[in-house]
């Protein structure tokens, strides 16, 4: 094994074991057991849990950033650039259970710019421009979009955390719930809600 592909092996071999048990749960010697190699080995590569904790936590906050910003990047009509954001969370959990359930863990090495609170703040920062059109739009305040931007996206995270357990309904269902509640609010709210069938472009 080259020394690149051990470290992408400690890589995985560490993200799997701080998905099952924590930062605080998972030792140096597990890491180092699991992948079949001695402990100076893991300390060679990556410094110690910490080192590997950084890499791990990085990668999935990209992967996140990326699904993200690219649902709100398509542009479109304010209604499907809540669905888009609510399915790219969801996707991203179901294509990286384990990477979701490290970024929501809390830990003390995660830095306050790698957690998913301030992911979460980050998307919602972008979340608020779009908003801010649509209140001005509908004669509204824009100055409240801010405090509506935290509230659409924390609702979104926090349902995507809810779902990563219970996975069920599916994935369509629970966005076309999340955007019936943030869309129509609880006045307005229909009976059998339903994504935007996708425009010919």
């Amino acid at each position: 094994m080259t020394a690149t592909q051990r470290r992408e092996q400690l890589i995985e071999v560490s993200r799997g074991l701080f998905a099952e048990k924590g930062f605080e749960g998972t030792s140096v010697e597990e890491v180092a057991a699991r992948a079949e190699v001695s402990k100076p080995v893991v300390y060679e590569h990556f410094g110690g849990k910490e080192g590997i904790y950084a890499v791990v936590v990085d990668r999935e906050v990209r992967a996140l950033t990326d699904a993200l910003t690219g649902a709100l990047a398509e542009g479109g009509h304010p209604k499907v650039l809540v669905e888009r954001t609510a399915l790219a969370l969801l996707g991203y959990i179901e294509a990286s259970e384990d990477g979701f359930r490290i970024l929501v863990r809390d830990s003390p090495v995660a830095q306050a710019t790698g957690t998913f609170s301030s992911l979460i703040g980050d998307v919602a920062t972008q979340v608020e421009h779009i908003l801010g059109d649509q209140f001005t739009a509908r004669g509204l305040d824009p100055r409240s979009a801010p405090l509506y931007a935290q509230m659409l996206v924390g609702m979104v995270a926090l349902t995507g955390q809810y779902w990563l357990d219970a996975r069920s309904p599916k994935k369509a269902e629970v966005a076309a719930h999340l955007v019936n509640l943030a869309w129509n609010g609880l006045a307005g709210m229909v009976t059998k809600p339903t994504l935007t069938k996708p425009q010919p472009r």
